[in-house]
Parts: C-alpha cells; sequence; structure tokens
C-alpha cells in the first residue's frame, strides 16, 4: 500500500494538488487532513474513477491521517498577501510546521516529508529538527519543494524562445526557495539552437527569482501561487514516488535538502558552507539517492550564489532556532 498524506489539503495549494494526486496510479491511499473542511474535500475527490482510496480527516484526527504514511505532503499555512515576502510568513508559519512534523516524528517517522509551506528556507529546518529531538531524523527523507522555480525557469525562458521546449527541458535552480535565494543556471541551457544573451539572462533572472510577486499582485489580495505551486507539488511528488516506488533510476529534481548525512553532498557542503542547499539530487528508493555537484556557474551566477548564501545563513539560523532555542509544544 502506498498511502501519501497531504496535511493542509483544504487549502488553496491544497485542493489542487490533492485533485493532481489522485490522477496518480502509484498511490493506493490519499489521505486528506486539515482543521477545517478536509472530509469535504475527500468526498468530493472520492467520485473521480481512479482506483486509489480518498479519506478526509480533521483536527483531531491527525493521528489517522499519518499512520501508515509512506509519503507526507505539507502544503499548510497562511498565504502570501501584497507586500508580504515568504521570511514574513514565518511567523505564522512555522508553528504549524512544526506541530505536524511532531505528528510525523511519533506516527510515520519513516515517512517521505516533502515541505511546500513557506518560507521553505526556514521550514525545512524546524521539520528537520524536530525529528532530530525524537531520534527519527533521516536526512534522505526530507524535501523542501523548489519545483516552482525549476517550473517557472523553463516556462519564462520558452516565453522569449519559443523554439525552447519548457516540459522536455529542466533547468537546474540552486540556492533556496524564496528571491535573492533563487538561483536560475541558466547558463547550462543545452537544447540546439537556444541561446540568451547577458541581458536576456539577467531578465529572466529576475523575473524567477521574483515570480511569486507576479501572482500576488495579480490576485489583487485575494491569494499568491496556489495553482501553479499545486502542480509542481504533484509533480515532485510523483517523481519521487517513481524513484521509491516503481524504482525508476536517473529521475533528477531540484530541492532543498539537508546537506549533511546525504550521498554525495560532500562537495556542496564545501562550495557553501551551509547545512541545507538547493540543488539536482538524484531520487532513489530512499529518497536521495545522491546529491549532484553544483554545476560549473557562470561570473555572474557566482556572483549571484554568494548573495544567496548569506541570505539562506539567516534563514536556516532562524528554523533551526525555533526548534533548539523554544521549547516544542507539549
Amino acid at each position: 500500500m502506498v498511502k501519501v498524506v497531504v496535511c493542509g489539503a483544504a487549502g488553496g495549494i491544497g485542493q489542487p494538488l490533492s485533485l493532481l494526486l489522485k490522477q496518480s496510479d502509484l498511490i493506493t491511499h490519499l489521505a486528506l487532513y486539515d482543521i477545517v473542511n478536509a472530509p469535504g474535500v475527500a468526498a468530493d475527490l472520492s467520485h473521480i474513477n481512479t482506483p486509489s482510496k480518498v479519506t478526509g480527516h480533521g483536527k483531531d484526527s491527525l493521528a489517522e491521517a499519518l499512520k501508515d504514511a509512506h509519503t507526507v505532503v505539507i502544503p499548510a499555512g497562511v498565504p502570501r498577501k501584497p507586500g508580504m515576502t515568504r521570511d514574513d510568513l514565518f511567523k505564522v508559519n512555522a508553528s504549524i510546521v512544526r506541530d505536524l512534523a511532531e505528528g510525523c516524528a511519533q506516527y510515520c517517522p519513516k515517512a517521505f516529508i516533502l515541505v511546500i509551506s513557506n518560507p521553505v528556507n526556514s521550514t525545512v529546518p524546524i521539520v528537520c529538527e524536530v525529528l532530530k529531538k525524537a531520534n527519527v531524523f533521516d536526512p534522505r527523507r526530507v524535501f523542501g519543494v523548489t519545483t516552482l522555480d525549476v517550473v517557472r525557469s523553463s516556462t519564462f525562458v520558452h516565453q522569449i524562445k519559443p523554439a525552447f521546449v519548457p516540459h522536455a527541458n529542466r533547468i537546474t535552480v540552486v540556492g533556496g526557495h524564496s528571491g535573492a535565494t533563487i538561483v536560475p543556471i541558466l547558463s547550462h541551457i543545452t537544447q540546439k539552437g537556444v541561446s540568451l544573451t547577458t541581458e536576456e539572462i539577467k531578465t529572466l533572472t529576475h523575473r524567477i527569482q521574483y515570480g511569486g510577486d507576479e501572482v500576488v499582485k495579480a490576485k489583487d489580495g485575494a491569494g499568491s501561487a496556489t495553482l501553479s505551486m499545486a502542480y509542481a507539488g504533484a509533480r515532485f511528488t510523483n517523481s519521487l514516488l517513481e524513484a521509491s516506488v516503481r524504482g525508476r533510476k536517473g529521475l533528477v529534481e531540484s530541492t532543498y535538502v539537508h546537506l549533511g548525512g546525504n550521498p554525495g553532498a560532500e562537495a556542496n557542503i564545501a562550495a557553501t558552507g551551509l547545512a541545507y542547499f538547493a540543488q539536482d539530487v538524484e531520487l532513489g528508493p530512499e529518497g536521495v539517492a545522491k546529491v549532484l555537484a553544483l554545476p560549473k556557474l557562470s561570473a555572474e551566477e557566482d556572483a549571484l550564489v554568494k548573495i544567496a548564501l548569506g541570505e539562506l545563513k539567516g534563514n536556516i539560523a532562524k528554523g533551526v532556532s525555533f526548534i533548539v532555542d523554544i521549547p516544542a509544544k507539549l
């Protein structure tokens, strides 16, 4: 049985994410958890004619939702509002993520945990620190979902270079998942006949870094990037399931992970000096099969990475200290 749990399933990301996951033939049980409306979302999705069973779980049934989970996807939290950065979300979302991580540590300690809740640069360290305190931490099994940055990269390149095939060309994105910490490696586009000028790379990089702001502004206070994030979250979840359940080889995704203890991460630890970093990762039966070395960077990309490292250091410290310095909820 492959049980996938969506925590925050009734929210703006959670509902479309759950809809997309209901279509997977690798999932046998889709469990939807939220503090409100999860049973209604589950009833709705259960009418879709794919084999997976769907169950809904309210705020008093987290244990039931998480028990025997293979993968837990966490989009729970409040969305960004106009003028709000991902870092501004920290105080609100940190407690939500902590409580869900504590549930995972208790009820499904071997599950893969995919963190979508912003700010990912800080919420992933929160999850890892909770698991460490519970003595169930496996760095191969915790992922920050940065796939939307990858999706935006190929989409935006296609918009100015129509010959570029966005669904067939994945662009590596390193760093983190907010603003200047997002560094798309546009110098490595390999599709024949497609090349970018220095000015195009500069413009695209800024748009990719702050693409979320476009959506927040366009929605005029009514939400943030929910549909595209759901698509990105489903894509990463499906890639992980293909590797861990079906045993498919060679699947690579950019993702934000704890470097220490992960195979192949030594070079990136030395290059970044950080405990967490987003880069290309080969997926396997145990989650991270191998952290791939950073690609050769252009001078401009190298400068951007240095900026990202400075911001990430503070983001990571904020997440770690939330658990280390503040007692966990009783």
